[in-house]
């Protein structure tokens, strides 16, 4: 039986994940309303990962018969004042993630919970991948950002990203 307090950090994280969509979407149609197309495609992939992600927690919680608990979806924060601050913004995001389920999995050891220990790899290798990505976009755009013909061409590039679903193993 999972303990309490590894439930309630795994629903909070269902909860984060889910605003992290939230978030995506929220981005996805700055990018668009700023003639970004290839960016809020970019964006709309990133927030169906996110789901994604919610729901692995949620099956997660439901095969080791722990309870589900949904929580209201902030409204999303545009703080930003262009494109180059809200990738900035991804990354900041990316990070508090990153440090969220790095919480979960210091309960895990903590409780010596090892299957929640092993299952929590796949989302740490996830937070990684997610970090690098948007390291990656604030670098292209910095490089290609301030030009219009490059930026339209990093546009373009970024727009050919599809979603490849990955998933965590519960075997």
């Amino acid at each position: 039986m999972l303990k309490k307090s590894l439930v309630d950090l795994i629903n909070l994280q269902v909860n984060r994940e889910f605003y992290s969509a939230y978030m995506y979407l929220d981005m996805s149609v700055y990018a668009n309303d700023h003639g970004l197309i290839g960016f809020a495609k970019w964006f709309k992939v990133q927030a169906q990962e996110e789901r994604d992600h919610a729901l692995y927690f949620v099956e997660y919680l439901q095969h080791v018969g722990a309870p589900v608990v949904y929580e209201t979806i902030s409204k999303p924060e545009r703080n930003y004042k262009d494109i180059e601050e809200m990738l900035k913004e991804q990354l900041r995001h990316e990070q508090f993630v990153t440090t969220s389920i790095g919480n979960i999995l210091a309960e895990a050891i903590k409780e010596k919970d090892y299957l929640t220990q092993e299952y929590l790899q796949w989302f740490i290798r996830e937070q990684g991948e997610e970090e690098k990505n948007a390291n990656d976009l604030i670098l292209a755009f910095g490089l290609y950002g301030k030009n219009p013909a490059s930026l339209m061409e990093l546009d373009h590039g970024v727009g050919k990203r599809e979603y490849h679903k990955s998933v965590p193993s519960l075997d």
